[in-house]
């Protein structure tokens, strides 16, 4: 997404979000929070802004794990991870995977860790770590998918290796699992304009020539998850920092082919998918189609206090609908029985 911010900016466009300054935690913030308010500020359970953007979550036992961009104001500062019993209440578990002080390092300080995603190779015991890296100095010109491995899902995390997978550039990505448990790495490419999808090794450590291109439609922000036979996925246009229309695409393969649905969002400001850009679609254990459509909406001025909407999948007319709604909590999978 950051990718296009100088043209927008040179050609004189306001990419800025308006947003509150985040203002220090009050006392109250370490109250138990027992619903979803999305777009307003999130504190972990020590009084913190929760700091987990372009992120995904992950499921290990019955503890979530939130992995997450580490921001300051404008700079990049590793990933962050946070750990819930309930997915309302984050506790800080600290940087799963901070930048080298190696200055000859792939991922020295001063590089770009963007959209950061953790699954668990069930063979080798290991918790793999996806991510979209920029090298230190070069703006957006490596487009390499990143990897690194841990022992525990709060890490920390090793660096392994960055590459172009098959030889493409690799920006905005996703994770997927599927049921066999092959495991898919999901990515814009070619300047943002192809969207394409490659299976990993068994070790998840790389990509395998088993690498298609979905469609070619100038798509980022992907979110693929499954429900029933038919596989989904969301994505956003490329407009730097500022929101777009959000797409729905269903295929009933994951090489596809791949239809479009059209904009799954309605409610205020839906044709701008509320002011936020996808990021990850969660499933609800325990509770039948049900899914969490993860978007951040970014700040600019301030890539902390970037918020976070999280907001529940409902299906009408047996596809996926994802409306706005102020506050939320889990017992809405349970009505729409």
């Amino acid at each position: 997404m950051k990718y296009f911010l100088p043209v927008l900016l040179a050609l004189g466009f306001s990419t800025e979000v308006p947003l509150a300054v985040a203002q220090p935690a009050p006392s109250a913030a370490k109250a138990k929070n027992t619903a979803f308010k999305p777009g307003e500020l999130w504190y972990d359970t020590d009084g913190n802004l929760i700091n987990a953007h372009g992120g995904g979550v992950l499921l290990v036992g019955n503890t979530y794990y939130w992995y997450g961009e580490k921001r300051a104001q404008h700079q990049e500062e590793g990933v962050n991870v946070y750990s819930s019993k309930d997915l309302y209440n984050w506790k800080y578990e600290g940087v799963a995977l901070a930048p080298a002080t190696d200055a000859q390092s792939d991922i020295a300080a001063g590089c770009l860790m963007e959209r950061p995603k953790v699954i668990f190779n069930q063979k080798t015991g290991k918790y793999v770590m996806w991510f979209h890296l920029e090298l230190k100095g070069q703006g957006y010109k490596a487009a390499r998918a990143a990897v690194a491995v841990a022992d525990q899902p709060t890490g920390p995390f090793r660096y392994a290796s960055s590459f172009r997978p098959n030889g493409n550039m690799s920006r905005d990505m996703g994770l997927y699992v599927d049921d066999d448990g092959a495991a898919y790495h999901i990515y814009s490419s070619r300047e943002n304009y192809d969207l394409r999808l490659t299976r990993l090794s068994d070790d998840y450590l790389t990509a395998t020539p088993q690498d298609s291109l979905l469609f070619a439609k100038h798509r980022e922000a992907p979110a693929l998850f499954k429900q029933g036979s038919k596989y989904y996925l969301i994505t956003s246009g490329c407009t730097g920092w500022a929101p777009n229309e959000a797409s729905l695409h269903v295929a009933d393969k994951l090489f596809g082919p791949w239809q479009l649905l059209g904009d799954p969002m309605s409610g205020p400001n839906a044709k701008l998918t509320f002011g936020g850009q996808s990021t990850y679609v969660l499933p609800v254990p325990g509770k039948k189609d049900a899914f969490i459509f993860m978007a951040d909406r970014w700040n600019p001025k301030d890539l902390k206090d970037s918020r976070y909407l999280w907001l529940p999948v409902q299906f009408k007319n047996n596809q996926p609908a994802i409306d706005w709604m102020e506050q939320w909590d889990l017992e809405h999978f349970s009505k729409q029985l």
